[in-house]
């Protein structure tokens, strides 16, 4: 990932509803959450939640799908990986030992089988 990209990420999540709304979303992977259930879960206005929703999707955090009269909303694993990897990219200085607490952190949050809400 470059800056310029890692940047775009990091303002789009530097806004409170932005980031509220993005954490909404990743808790309801993989079935996603429709727009207008995150604007009532944050009670914000559907057409301001629209925009908040549009600038997370532009950095590539979120996709959406449209499922009828609604558009459901899923967090970018991928993207997430690669932003969480940007930052840990030149962790320690070579020495994965001095890393292992942060990696641990990430481990029991998203191990495979442990059920729709693990993380």
């Amino acid at each position: 990932m470059e800056s310029n990209s890692a940047l775009a990420v990091f303002a789009a999540l530097s806004q409170s509803t932005r980031l509220s709304a993005f954490r909404a979303i990743m808790q309801q992977q993989p079935d996603g959450l429709p727009a207008g259930e995150v604007a009532r879960l944050l009670n914000v206005p559907q057409n301001t939640m629209s925009t908040h929703l549009a600038i997370l999707e532009r950095a590539g955090l979120i996709s959406s799908e449209r499922r009828s009269r609604s558009i459901i909303y899923r967090a970018e694993l991928d993207r997430v990986r690669q932003v969480a990897s940007f930052l840990v990219t030149d962790c320690c200085g070579g020495r994965p030992e001095v890393c292992a607490p942060l990696v641990a952190e990430f481990t029991p949050c998203c191990s495979p089988g442990e059920g729709k809400n693990a993380c």
